[in-house]
């Protein structure tokens, strides 16, 4: 059979583990954002705490991915076999994009901009949220876009530890040396990965033009 013909066969299978990959991405991007965001911006006037949160961070991104799911499975109330674990992971692989890129955008701006902020009497926190998180978007945009393309990738792995998503496709495709199965988890990944770097990209564009 070809892989074709088994995607073909399977649609409504594969479509279903496309949601569930999704679901993963999307849920740990969202939590990935709450935290990376908010703490890029805690940690632009603070040198020490900025040292240690994006050190942190890199370690984690350091660790193999399957090494990370297989180091969280004991861990009590995050731990264990199944989507929160796999949601875990996937936020701290997450972070380190979206942290950095928060933290260069915010302190990449213009110190003219800063001072004309500064000479009309604004506060700090009035330029952080009035001057530079605007002018940061785009580059923040860029961090949270390359944070969701990783993800995407990584959440394959969560399959081995039962947390679905096309990944099991490419296990079982491994386990039974089967390239149809292994494209029927493979393909729909890189869609996805390749329409989030598209829509992600645009708007990163247009704010930038703007």
């Amino acid at each position: 059979m070809s892989p074709w013909t088994f995607i073909l066969d399977h649609r409504g299978e594969i479509l279903s583990a496309t949601l569930d990959h999704f679901t993963l991405v999307v849920i740990a991007m969202a939590i990935a954002i709450l935290i990376g965001v908010p703490l890029g911006m805690f940690i632009v006037q603070r040198p020490t705490l900025r040292t240690i949160a994006l050190g942190i961070a890199s370690i984690f991104q350091t660790i193999p991915s399957l090494a990370l799911f297989g180091f969280l499975i004991p861990i009590p109330f995050i731990g264990g076999i199944g989507k929160r674990t796999a949601i875990v992971a996937l936020v701290l692989y997450a972070l380190l994009p979206i942290l950095r890129n928060t933290y260069v955008g915010l302190t990449g701006i213009d110190p003219a901009v800063l001072e004309s902020a500064e000479a009309m009497g604004m506060t700090r926190s009035q330029i952080l949220f009035r001057v530079r998180l605007p002018l940061a978007l785009a580059v923040i945009l860029a961090g949270i876009r390359t944070a969701t393309i990783i993800t995407i990738g990584v959440a394959t792995i969560a399959a081995a530890i039962g947390a679905g998503g096309l990944g099991t496709f490419i296990f079982r495709g491994v386990a039974l040396v089967s390239d149809a199965l292994i494209l029927a988890g493979a393909i729909p990944a890189a869609l996805l990965a390749l329409i989030a770097d598209f829509l992600l990209g645009f708007l990163e564009r247009r704010l930038r033009i703007s």
